[in-house]
């Protein structure tokens, strides 16, 4: 059953403007060691890499149903990727409290996650499903 939904839509200038004004600050206080450093290898997209995070993080926030309060910080979400390739999040702190809170007894949790950017906009979906226990899917 899904449990949560939610996305978002973030601009890159936007994003692109606060790396020109606050630089590593900004940096170091929204995004994760792991997301810096893959933007870092991606001097000629960094915002847009940067964005479709910053997308996810807020997508993930609404999902929960509680955007950044309850505990829930940008840092606790990082976009990390599966074995396979493909987006996910590791969660961490009051975002994975959260997440705990609002599985049902019984189930687990399993997020799912796309991005996508066309300058100037990165998009972020972010859909929460429980699994029953033992259950089939």
């Amino acid at each position: 059953m899904i449990i949560g939904l939610g996305s978002d839509l973030c601009n890159i200038e936007r994003i692109q403007s606060s790396l020109d004004r606050f630089g590593t600050r900004f940096e170091q206080r929204v995004f994760t060691d792991l997301e810096r450093d893959k933007a870092a290898r991606r001097p000629h997209t960094k915002a847009g890499t940067l964005a479709k995070r910053f997308a996810a993080k807020e997508a993930y926030s609404k999902a929960v149903g509680t955007g950044f309060k309850r505990g829930v910080f940008m840092k606790d979400i990082g976009v990390v990727n599966s074995p396979s390739g493909a987006p996910t999040l590791a969660l961490t702190g009051g975002a994975k409290a959260r997440l705990d809170a609002i599985t049902p007894d019984g189930h687990v949790a399993k997020v799912h996650l796309t991005l996508t950017d066309d300058h100037p906009w990165a998009f972020a979906m972010v859909m929460i499903e429980a699994v029953a226990i033992g259950g089939s899917d």
